[in-house]
């Protein structure tokens, strides 16, 4: 009798301890919506304090799905990879910058060059003071404010 009253209580822990985590880990993954001054606080953050490798790690979990375009063609008409220098997260982040000021009409031409000046920020950080990746980023930077707007 002692074991079945055990068997019971330790069964009754196990699904409550079940449904509790399946709860926490819900609520994990869901999200509300931002209000609109919190998107742009949210977007900005994103963007110019979170390190380019914590930028990645967001990117990969895609939040706030329904209200952020977290989508990307890489380094668009350029290689991702320059003469094996790997650009594609910079060009990430510099596509989640100009889709969501559009997304959010707050693309105006100092917000441009406020993103294109933290895409070459980004790409010096991938080049690591190499001189000839940083020439190349240069040439990337000098593309983007080219043709950025168009």
């Amino acid at each position: 009798m002692a074991t079945t009253t055990l068997r019971r209580a330790s069964r009754a822990f196990v699904l409550s301890a079940a449904a509790t985590a399946a709860m926490i880990v819900g609520a994990g993954t869901a999200s509300a919506d931002l209000s609109s001054a919190q998107l742009r606080s949210t977007t900005d953050s994103y963007l110019y304090t979170h390190s380019l490798n914590g930028f990645q790690s967001t990117r990969n979990n895609r939040p706030y799905a329904s209200q952020l375009d977290w989508s990307s063609d890489g380094c668009s008409n350029s290689p991702d990879n320059p003469f094996g220098f790997n650009f594609v997260k910079a060009c990430h982040r510099h596509d989640f910058g100009y889709r969501n000021y559009k997304r959010q009409s707050r693309f105006t031409e100092a917000n441009r060059l406020r993103i294109d000046n933290n895409f070459k920020e980004d790409l010096y950080e991938i080049c690591a003071g190499n001189w000839s990746c940083n020439r190349t980023a240069d040439v990337y930077y000098a593309a983007v404010r080219q043709f950025g707007n168009s």
